[in-house]
């Protein structure tokens, strides 16, 4: 497994046992957004800022590789859909494993939706995808909600249920919703044997947003996944160096987001 546990530690800080990804997937589904127009640009914010990791579909790979500044984890990600479809739940998978070591990635990562109708199609595709990382000691993300008609998205008992199906899947990582209840969602992470992030929430203003993330990882988690959320702000940079202080140094977030508190990447990486 060796193999595995090279690329994991380009994801997962070593000793903080923690990690920021920032996906970039999202153009498939949504088309042209801002934040994800010119993506050696972004991605070079996001990793100046600290981030551990992104993820890209392979095509944007060539796009937003940057060939110079500092490292940054890459993830493939396995799976798409387009607001096009009538059922935006709907997950399929558009990349293969194999591709994904070719083009160099140090993870692959997957979309289920539990409660949605394909949901059975979803977890076979899964499976398979599982057996091929476990093959080629390849690091398995899994972005797991609970998503439907009539299904609450943050109900402790369905995420709970999210994250045992992952990790059964055979999940190196996992993303999913926070719960919003710090005792509830401590309880889910603690009953699981591999990182559980949460996903980045709602945009709301910076301080609100690294004041969740914060609570989070007070309760349990492991970091946290920001799209949007992070690659939308007006200085996303400085964003995601803010964020990458408080998973990694657990500095608050108030602190976090002063200029002169934080004058290189998280303390433990300068």
């Amino acid at each position: 497994m060796i193999g595995k546990e090279i690329r994991l530690e380009r994801i997962m800080d070593r000793n903080t046992g923690r990690s920021v990804i920032i996906p970039m997937d999202h153009g498939f589904t949504l088309g042209q957004i801002e934040g994800l127009v010119d993506m050696k640009k972004t991605v070079s914010e996001v990793s100046d800022g600290g981030a551990n990791a992104i993820v890209l579909h392979k095509g944007l790979v060539k796009g937003g590789h940057r060939g110079s500044g500092r490292d940054i984890g890459l993830i493939i990600h396995l799976s798409a859909s387009t607001q096009l479809n009538p059922d935006p739940n709907d997950k399929v998978t558009i990349c293969t494993v194999a591709e994904a070591i070719a083009l160099g990635a140090d993870a692959v990562s997957i979309h289920i939706n539990l409660g949605a109708p394909q949901e059975s199609r979803m977890l076979e595709e899964a499976g398979v995808i599982s057996r091929h990382c476990m093959k080629w000691a390849m690091p398995l993300l899994v972005m797991i909600y609970p998503r439907g008609k009539d299904i609450d998205p943050y109900s402790p008992k369905l995420v709970g249920h999210c994250v045992r199906v992952a990790e059964e899947i055979g999940a190196d990582i996992i993303k999913t919703n926070y719960t919003g209840d710090k005792k509830s969602f401590q309880d889910i992470s603690a009953s699981c044997s591999v990182p559980v992030l949460i996903a980045g929430g709602e945009k709301t203003s910076d301080l609100e947003s690294l004041s969740l993330i914060n609570e989070a990882v007070s309760a349990g988690s492991a970091g946290v996944c920001a799209g949007r959320n992070a690659f939308q702000r007006d200085n996303t940079r400085e964003f995601v160096r803010a964020l990458s202080r408080v998973v990694h140094d657990r500095v608050a977030p108030e602190d976090a987001l002063l200029k002169e508190s934080r004058p290189g990447i998280w303390s433990n990486k300068v």
